[in-house]
This record gives C-alpha cells, structure tokens and sequence, in this order.
C-alpha cells in the first residue's frame, strides 16, 4: 500500500458521509441504540463499532487504520500523549517481578517510568549501552519480558541494531517495542526487522504543527486489543475526536515535511560540521557518526532532528547562543512546522530529570523555513560565543 493513498484515502468511506472531502468529526461521547439487542452486540465489538467515544470514536478509527498502515502493522490506538502511549504499552506487558532491558538515556518520560514509577511494583530494569547487541543478550535475566529500543535513541542519536536485537528477543520469547518518533513511518519501519510494537509521540512529526499533543501504539491486532481492554479502557488517556481530526490534517503532508526538513538539514549539517564554534554534531546519517552504515542500513533518511556540543568555555556562552537566534524558536518538542532549539543547559532547574548531558549540548530541530536563511541564523548566534 503507498503511502500517498494511506495518508489521502485510507479509511475515508466518503460515500458514508455524504461525500465530505475531509472527515466529519464525531464529536459525540456516546451512541445510542434502538434496541437492547443491538445495545449488546455492540458492546461485543466496542473497539471496532461505535459504543462510547472512550473506546470507538469513528473519527479516530481513521487516524488508527493510517498510523496503523504507515507502520505497516495491523493495528493503531491513539492516545492523548507520547508518554501514555509508552507507559500503556510497557504496562502491558510486564508485571510485578518482571525485568525490563532497555537502551540507555531514552526519553526522560520514559525513564520515569522504568526507573521511579514501575520500580513501585515490582518491576526491575537495567539500562544497557545500545551500540552492541552484545550488551542486550548479557542483561537478559530469566524473568526479563521486555526489550524497549529508541532508535535513533534521545538527544544524541545512537541507533541499535533493530534486525538483530529482535532476534534475541524472539529467540527467548521476550516482547521487544521501538520508540519510532525520530524516524516516523517515513524513514523507518520497525515492524520490517521483526519489532512487536512501535510507538510514538504523534505530537512530533505525525501532527506536525505543533498543535495537539498526542500518542501512539502499533502492532498486532491481537496485541492492541490486549491493551485496549486493559491500559486504554481502565486508565482513559484518550485522544479526543477534534484532536484526532487535526491529526489527520498532519498526516496528508507528513512525507512532503519530513522530506523537505531533512533535505535542509544535510545542508545546515555541512555548514555546522566545519564550524570552529562547533565541537561535536550528533546526527546518524554523518559521516564522522562511527555508526552510520547501519543508521543507512535501517532508515531511508535521517529527518531534521540533530544536536550539537558549542565549543564554550560557560554556560553564558551557551545562553547568548540560544538568545541570539531569531529563526529557531526556543521550546521543548519538535517535528513542526518551526525551527526549534533546546538548550541542555536549562535543565538545571528542573529537578524531573536527571542530566548525565553535556551542558553545552544543544538539540536542534530543523522546521520548514528556507536552508540558508537557517544557516546565516546559526552562523551570526555562533558569533556570540
């Protein structure tokens, strides 16, 4: 299936909706019934029929059955964050006295859960450095039932041997999930190396405008029913039908975004690798990466996400840096339409998260704005330091 079809026409039976170019938005909490039969058959089916919008809203069914097709699965839920769609998934699977291996220095969300939240419940974990299958295959234990990747994995971007971790894992029947937001559908496709479940912070690259915060789950249809009766229903962290709406919206031009962000940002990688100000790029697909074969070998391209190490002798440096930016908008996220940057360095105010990150390490993010206007904003805040 291509993927201009999935991100135009899939699941959009305009026939129903009285040929209605864009998706009506249900924007109902509940349905009704004409009989108490029908009531029951329903209820039978509640994550494929309309029943009550917290677990079918038809509406977000479009959404699931695009991501779900994008990641090549048979199967999508939408949650209301990247964060809840994480921890469903993780949830799922384990359970108390359980073991988790999963890759060092993920998601910061992520490692709450792992490391302060689930640790509440029996749940142990062990971080491994990802660069060798090796080091996953060592921190198996006998009660380990998850395998949890991030490739390329957060702020500095190393990526794991997908093909041949997934294989260990099936190998001692261990479930793996692959965090796929830094890729998206379009660059990366877990389920082709054997991963069980792949999600994502929609807010990024699916939306992609910076104006929904969102999650998502793909797999098996068995394995999302499974969440779907537990996670999903019990804790409720769902997408609404407005939101999902403006999801759809995102997706018909995610591959023309994420094309046109990643072709800048080879570009502004040039420029930035050459640069005396610049001591160290964090970016899969460059050539000093002592890990780009394989970051080729897995992904078809490598988006516009990448951080930088400024040769600063402070963090003052640091600040008139990011201050004197006019182009890249300082803020968290990223895969919108904008620019972005995010200084390491502020977050030594924040007590949520542990920093074992250089303080000089800036993530950029790369939006839509033209290559060398980027280029000149970088090249004039570089001389500030």
């Amino acid at each position: 299936m291509d993927i201009s079809y999935i991100i135009n026409h899939l699941g959009e039976d305009r026939d129903e909706y009285y040929g209605a170019v864009a998706p009506p938005v249900f924007q109902t909490s509940n349905f009704c019934f004409k009989t108490v039969d029908e009531m029951r058959q329903q209820l039978k089916k509640e994550l494929e029929i309309p029943f009550y919008t917290r677990g079918f809203n038809p509406t977000v069914a479009i959404l699931r059955k695009k991501i779900a097709a994008l990641e090549k699965t048979e199967d999508a839920l939408v949650f209301s964050s990247g964060s809840a769609a994480v921890a469903a998934a993780v949830m799922n699977v384990v359970k108390s006295s359980d073991h988790v291996v999963c890759v060092a220095k993920p998601y910061s969300w992520t490692n709450n859960l792992l490391s302060k939240y689930l640790v509440k419940y029996g749940v142990t974990y062990t971080f491994v450095d990802g660069s060798s299958v090796e080091n996953f295959d060592k921190a198996i234990q006998s009660n380990t039932r998850l395998i949890y990747l991030e490739s390329p994995n957060s702020l500095t971007f190393e990526v794991q041997d997908i093909a041949a971790i997934a294989a260990v894992a099936k190998a001692k029947n261990i479930t793996t999930i692959l965090d796929n937001s830094y890729c998206s559908p379009i660059n990366q496709n877990p389920s082709d190396y054997g991963i069980d479940m792949i999600v994502h912070s929609a807010t990024k690259y699916l939306n992609g405008h910076s104006d929904v915060v969102a999650g998502a789950v793909c797999g098996t249809k068995e394995r999302i029913r499974k969440i779907m009766a537990e996670e999903y229903m019990t804790i409720g962290s769902i997408i609404s039908p407005q939101d999902a709406a403006l999801l759809l919206r995102g997706l018909r031009t995610l591959e023309v975004r994420v094309k046109r962000s990643s072709e800048s940002t080879k570009k502004i990688i040039q420029f930035l690798e050459q640069h005396p100000k610049v001591k160290q790029v964090y970016y899969p697909f460059s050539e000093n990466n002592p890990q780009s074969a394989l970051a080729k070998k897995q992904m078809t391209d490598c988006g516009g996400l990448f951080s930088i190490v400024l040769n600063a002798e402070n963090t003052n440096q640091v600040e008139n840096f990011c201050n004197a930016l006019r182009y890249f908008l300082m803020a968290a996220s990223w895969g919108g339409y904008e620019s972005l940057i995010f200084p390491v360095c502020a977050l030594a105010a924040s007590k949520s998260f542990e920093n074992p990150l250089p303080w000089n390490l800036v993530r950029c993010y790369v939006g839509l704005e033209d290559a060398d206007v980027l280029i000149a904003d970088l090249k004039q805040a570089l001389d500030k330091i």
